[in-house]
């Protein structure tokens, strides 16, 4: 610890060890497979908006009026419905290592 209470940031402070050796571990998946996991943040983004519509709608008739808000915002992302092939062939290379990676857990 510094003296101000402030811990060192060249260490993890819940493991003890230098963030680069944490790192290192993601290096050891294939190209495709880190590339798909860094996809992960247009996953979290597309949860924000939701959350962001539902709070901003407030109350709910029905499930089909809050399916529909979802709905709206999902076609407000990609009004012109070309993102899916473009998430498509993102994922289609990765198939095969994740295979290889998790061998019997893939159908």
């Amino acid at each position: 610890m510094r003296p101000n209470g402030v811990p060192n940031t060249r260490q993890s402070p819940s493991s003890g060890t230098a963030p680069g050796l944490q790192f290192v571990p993601f290096l050891n998946w294939d190209a495709e497979i880190r590339r798909v996991i860094c996809s992960t943040n247009a996953i979290e983004s597309l949860n924000a908006r939701y959350r962001r519509a539902v709070r901003a709608w407030g109350h709910f008739p029905n499930d089909a009026a809050a399916l529909k808000c979802l709905y709206l915002v999902t076609r407000s992302l990609d009004p012109t419905g070309r993102g899916r092939t473009r998430w498509a062939t993102r994922w289609k290379p990765a198939l095969n290592p994740f295979a290889i990676a998790f061998e019997g857990r893939i159908n």
